[in-house]
């Protein structure tokens, strides 16, 4: 189980993207999404917040970083760090056996 994730948490992971430089931004996502779930895992086994990545949520894992303010979504390139964040939410949940995106929106 994992804990629900929210519109906040998806916007502020993005914001801490694009204060990322682009080349970094790969490794951020993953390193916020590990650290989530390392941090959920010990308030599981422990029942207490993880020292480096607080308490499961991608928000608090995103808050390590920092955080560009939060602009429009005529930004281009926060557009494209949420568009990471969600696709990697995807990729993931995918990957644990939950429901994935019926059809490829790339494809025509």
């Amino acid at each position: 189980m994992r804990r629900p994730i929210l519109p906040g948490d998806v916007s502020t992971v993005a914001r801490a993207l694009l204060a990322a430089p682009c080349g970094q931004r790969g490794a951020v996502l993953t390193a916020i999404f590990e650290g989530a779930q390392a941090a959920l895992e010990l308030d599981r086994r422990a029942g207490c917040l993880h020292p480096e990545w607080g308490n499961g949520g991608l928000e608090a894992a995103a808050r390590r970083y920092e955080l560009a303010d939060e602009p429009t979504f005529d930004h281009t390139d926060y557009l494209c760090c949420t568009i990471m964040v969600l696709l990697e939410m995807e990729r993931r949940l995918a990957m644990a056996g939950g429901v994935g995106c019926a059809e490829d929106p790339q494809k025509p």
